[in-house]
């Protein structure tokens, strides 16, 4: 893509996200190193919302990457967007849950100051940049056009349902998870929506890619995270109604990711081949 039509970010912006990319690697290792990350955490996660978190992060590390691979307004547009949605809601759950933390540890305090640090620096660099069109898009075929918004749509509704109503809208979830990790959970679907609203509206290549990316990665991680833990622990009903919607909502998610990573492939493929 033409430079003038998608430009690089400022060395700043660049050196915030290896910031970030490295806090990100401690909560991803709640996914691999459970029994190291747990008691540095900066609250109590029982082994699934351990797991669960961990493979978020490791998803969110991989996307953060992206930004730094390219670094250009196309993908970060569209990381920008979803990690300001992220912060921002987890902030607040945070800021309403504050009961969770211990502030005598180093940890909680860290915690609020990496979010409210990514909630300023995503908020303001995206303020500067309004008024920039996005990259240049390709044309979503019509089936892509119909699924899309319906995709954001559900997503968007049941990540506010977690936010506003999170021990009715959180009794899917295999394991029980108490209100503050269901609010903390309702960002990772809002932030899903918004990603998706956003790259419906104007689909440049490497959006829809990391989308796609992102979307793969958090329901496999999800998923295999859940199996992985009930291994240790035998704690899961596998036939219970709750596990089979989560599943299929995850499953759900990850197959949508799958289509579009080939959906890109084939538009990379098409740019090259002309």
């Amino acid at each position: 893509m033409p430079t003038s039509d998608n430009p690089p970010f400022p060395a700043a912006l660049r050196l915030f996200s290896v910031v970030v990319i490295i806090v990100l690697i401690v909560g991803a290792g709640l996914f691999f190193a459970p029994v190291l990350v747990k008691p540095r955490w900066p609250w109590a996660v029982t082994p699934f919302n351990a797991r669960f978190l961990g493979g978020f992060y490791t998803a969110e590390m991989v996307v953060m990457a992206a930004l730094l691979v390219w670094n250009r307004w196309s993908p970060g547009r569209l990381v920008l967007v979803m990690a300001f949605i992220f912060t921002v809601i987890v902030s607040v759950a945070s800021f309403i849950n504050l009961g969770y933390f211990n502030f005598e540890r180093k940890a909680p305090w860290l915690w609020f100051l990496v979010y409210l640090a990514s909630v300023a620096v995503s908020g303001l660099f995206l303020w500067r940049a309004r008024a920039r069109p996005s990259a240049k898009g390709v044309t979503l075929n019509p089936a892509w056009r119909g699924y899309m918004p319906v995709e954001s749509a559900i997503l968007g509704l049941y990540g506010v349902g977690l936010l506003l109503f999170p021990l009715t809208f959180g009794s899917i979830w295999p394991w029980p998870i108490d209100a503050f990790h269901a609010q903390v959970y309702s960002a990772i679907f809002l932030a899903g929506a918004g990603g998706i609203y956003l790259v419906w509206r104007s689909a440049p290549r490497e959006e829809l890619l990391v989308l796609g990316l992102a979307q793969f990665l958090v329901g496999l991680l999800a998923v295999l995270g859940l199996v992985i833990t009930d291994a240790a622990v035998h704690r899961i009903d596998w036939t219970a109604t709750g596990t089979l919607c989560w599943l299929a909502l995850f499953g759900w998610i990850g197959i949508s990711g799958v289509f579009k990573l080939y959906a890109a492939s084939r538009y990379f493929s098409s740019q090259s081949a002309s």
